[in-house]
């Protein structure tokens, strides 16, 4: 199984994201971590985890590095028995707060990988976005990351907001090949409800030539896309633990958990979460609903589908797709050659 931890406290709103994440409330993050060790005790009973049974953790939010990392040590210690020795334990930072004290302090915790939230090093793009740091800070904190240890290392870049060109982004590309990274999450810019940019839905270009121009970009200085927006010389064991739809502890105020069929959603409310971590509500998926999700999630990586798990009308949708050069399989799982095509694929599969 997986584990995710949600840290809602951010230095500020960026204005696209739409993750649940607050600029006050910073006098509550003591009471918080507290309330967020109360819900990972019960979480482990309701999973039933035992010694060595959590493969990846991930720390992300909202911005981990506004914690002190020594209110992350009790979590640490209670994880500890748990986690398996090798296990992937990845927090995002933002450049600004990523100190070179909190790094080393998060990697002598167990931390093995940090992914920084950069988006872009062109300076007038990161201030349109509202970041809260600069291209030097992020240069610099990645620097300082691996020179503490961290072997992995992964960063963020946004891509199709208003006025990016092909000469911008590949600056920002190549300003990133310049770290010791081993790891890109290029994501497109979405307009997502209840975000300052709602209000200017026209900051978002329409140009699909970008979304291949940073694939292919990416692609050949060596990091290969294993998802439609994860490329590296490094696979997130955590990002593909959640493609193979494999079960995760969801902890904190707007995580989300899941346990073979059910779906658990903390409140999203800091001060109600801090009153009872225990309060939940939850969702029970179908089985057609799970076969969907894993036909999804499936061809938009290089997970595939398993063929086994195709009733005979969608297998000989996915056998004629076969025909047709869309999909490759190895006998045992089809596998998509195209991520930008995937969601017409699983359509078709789905009828």
């Amino acid at each position: 199984m997986l584990a995710y931890i949600h840290i809602p406290y951010c230095d500020s709103k960026c204005h696209y994201c739409s993750f649940n994440s607050y600029v006050d409330k910073f006098d509550t993050k003591q009471r918080y971590m507290q309330a967020l060790h109360k819900q990972i005790c019960f979480e482990l009973k309701r999973f039933g985890a035992t010694k060595n049974s959590i493969e990846t953790l991930f720390i992300g939010g909202g911005t981990p590095s506004t914690i002190d990392a020594k209110l992350y040590a009790p979590i640490f210690e209670l994880l500890k028995p748990y986690l398996q020795k090798d296990a992937e334990i990845t927090t995002e930072a933002n450049p600004n707060s990523a100190t070179k004290q909190w790094l080393k302090s998060m990697k002598d915790l167990g931390v093995t990988r940090v992914s920084f939230g950069v988006q872009s090093f062109n300076e007038k793009k990161l201030k349109a976005l509202n970041r809260a740091h600069n291209p030097k800070q992020a240069r610099s904190a990645i620097i300082e990351a691996k020179k503490v240890g961290f072997e992995h290392i992964s960063l963020d870049l946004i891509y199709n907001y208003q006025g990016d060109t092909k000469e911008l982004l590949l600056e920002d590309i190549n300003s990133a090949f310049n770290l010791p990274i081993d790891h890109i999450s290029a994501y497109e810019l979405t307009i997502e409800s209840g975000t300052n940019f709602a209000s200017t839905p026209e900051v978002k270009q329409e140009d699909d030539s970008l979304a291949f121009f940073v694939t292919q970009e990416i692609e050949k200085r060596g990091f290969k896309a294993y998802e439609i927006s994860n490329f590296g010389r490094y696979e997130s064991l955590h990002n593909r633990g959640y493609w193979q739809t494999k079960d995760y502890i969801g902890a904190g105020a707007g995580a989300v958990g899941f346990l073979e069929d059910r779906r658990f959603y903390p409140t999203t409310d800091i001060d109600r979460y801090i009153e009872n971590p225990l309060e939940f509500t939850q969702e029970l998926l179908t089985k057609e609903e799970l076969l969907t999700e894993k036909i999804f999630l499936g061809l938009r990586s290089n997970i595939g589908i398993e063929i086994a798990l195709l009733p005979q009308d969608m297998k000989q949708r996915a056998d004629f797709l076969y025909g047709e050069g869309k999909l490759t399989t190895n006998k045992k799982y089809y596998f998509n050659t195209n991520f930008f095509i995937s969601d017409e694929l699983s359509l078709y599969i789905l009828g």
